[in-house]
């Protein structure tokens, strides 16, 4: 299993929209090595679900249950389909990501923009102790 983060203004679709559909499908994508990202996602796969924009911060882990299809008719964009598996104990804002050594090389810290990145097994485990404590 992979783990990635995939970013949402909370104002558009955010945490408690995805829990309302229960499932959603990620569009939009028009960054390609986000959309690269999308590609190399797998069934299982999970991911953090963050709030960009106001507050941004980690708020829940979603789990990728459709893999890449074409989204719109260019060709060069893909969708995935993902659903919630749970909200994170405590929110992990991008301050305290920023401030912790461990996640000095997390693709999302050193790419800012980039809304679909891939994350490691370290960092999966220091986010999630992050927010657990």
């Amino acid at each position: 299993m992979a783990y990635w983060l995939m970013k949402s203004e909370p104002e558009e679709y955010g945490w408690d929209d995805l829990i309302r559909d229960h499932s959603t499908e990620w569009t939009g994508v028009r960054n390609h090595a986000a959309a690269k990202n999308l590609r190399a996602m797998e069934v299982g796969d999970h991911a953090f679900f963050y709030h960009s924009g106001k507050g941004p911060e980690i708020v829940g882990i979603m789990e990728v249950s459709r893999t890449a299809q074409p989204d719109g008719d260019e060709g060069n964009w893909v969708s995935i389909e993902v659903k919630p598996l749970s909200p994170l104990p405590r929110a992990v804002p991008l301050k305290a990501m920023k401030a912790e050594p461990a996640l000095a090389d997390m693709a999302t810290l050193r790419q800012s923009r980039l809304s679909v990145s891939p994350v490691t097994d370290t960092e999966w485990k220091k986010i999630m102790a992050m927010a657990e404590s």
